[in-house]
């Protein structure tokens, strides 16, 4: 099976800012990571979480603002596609967000990835005013927002009158540059409604966490509702998102990972990361291949500050996992 690669840049969301205390230097270093990962040759992406407070736990320190770093890292880069993993659907109203990916999607001249998904993390939900709805409300102006991001993209004088949204025929121009629009990627792994709506409006998922059980089980569902909605499930992207900390051979897993853990022990840091060797990475990383996953999202601790695992990824696990 062909496989391909993204990865993200170090926003601040997951803490991997704070070494560097200028803004600008901060975000120099986020576009540094961009562009090597570009020179690479082996990603076809790079990958922004949408959030605005900082993990495990809020904290005083930098989180780049999603869709303005996407429209940046446009201009940054030439080649490499640009995705958010994904874009909250409470925190902007759809028909806005599908104005503003078909522009981007323009500057970028066609390299956008539109990440899209209901949203869950409640504290900075509540600091910015959005509220914070119970799962099956949630759930129902995603339903909705799908709909109307795709027709935005896709038709004119779109009507549309439902229990969140409404709208009265938008002018969305230019749609974009890709055709018929920009790569729709759902986020999320329900069953009822998430992967549904994978089958009727999406160009790609993102399950499992690169747990093989369960993006094989995930995917069964979701040939499941490709089945009943008439749709091709081969034509479907079907990613996975991992996180990764490269060991050199005989380099001790415990003192190697003791900057990236922030405090945390090592045997919790390694629930989380997959910590090993590029051949150890490759092990782990080959069944969730076998189980479906035929685009890998990666995250790598510290690049920042040093960004050569994004060169040793590349050279070292990517090119073994697409032979």
């Amino acid at each position: 099976m062909a496989v391909d690669f993204g990865v993200f840049v170090p926003q601040g969301w997951r803490m991997d800012l704070t070494e560097i205390a200028d803004p600008a230097e901060q975000y120099e270093a986020m576009t540094n990571v961009a562009r090597i990962a570009e020179e690479t040759g082996a990603y076809d992406s790079i990958w922004l979480y949408d959030h605005f407070h900082t993990v495990p736990e809020p904290s005083m320190n930098t989180t780049f603002e999603c869709w303005t770093a996407t429209a940046g890292l446009a201009r940054d880069t030439e080649r490499v596609k640009i995705g958010q993993m994904v874009t909250c659907n409470g925190y902007r109203n759809p028909a806005l967000l599908a104005k503003i990916a078909s522009t981007v999607d323009v500057m970028s001249h066609g390299r956008l990835l539109f990440g899209l998904g209901a949203g869950w993390y409640e504290h900075e939900w509540r600091a910015y005013g959005y509220g914070f709805p119970e799962v099956p409300e949630r759930m129902r102006a995603f339903r909705e927002a799908c709909e109307i991001i795709h027709r935005m993209w896709t038709e004119d004088g779109v009507v549309f009158d439902g229990e969140f949204y409404q709208i009265n025929a938008p002018i969305n121009e230019p749609k974009g540059v890709q055709k018929p629009h920009p790569p729709f990627w759902i986020g999320g792994g329900g069953e009822k409604v998430t992967l549904r709506l994978v089958a009727r409006w999406g160009d790609a998922c993102n399950v499992g966490g690169g747990d093989p059980e369960t993006i094989r089980h995930k995917l069964g569902v979701l040939r499941g509702h490709c089945e009943r909605e008439g749709r091709d499930y081969d034509e479907i992207t079907r990613s996975t998102s991992v996180s990764v900390h490269l060991l050199d051979e005989g380099e001790d897993p415990d003192k190697a990972t003791e900057k990236a853990r922030m405090g945390r022990s090592y045997e919790e840091y390694a629930k989380q990361f997959i910590v090993g060797t590029p051949k150890e990475v490759i092990s782990r990383l080959e069944p969730v291949v076998e189980a479906g996953a035929n685009y890998i999202i990666v995250y790598l601790p510290r690049v920042a500050y040093d960004p050569e695992p994004v060169r040793r990824f590349a050279e070292e696990v990517a090119p073994r996992l697409r032979s």
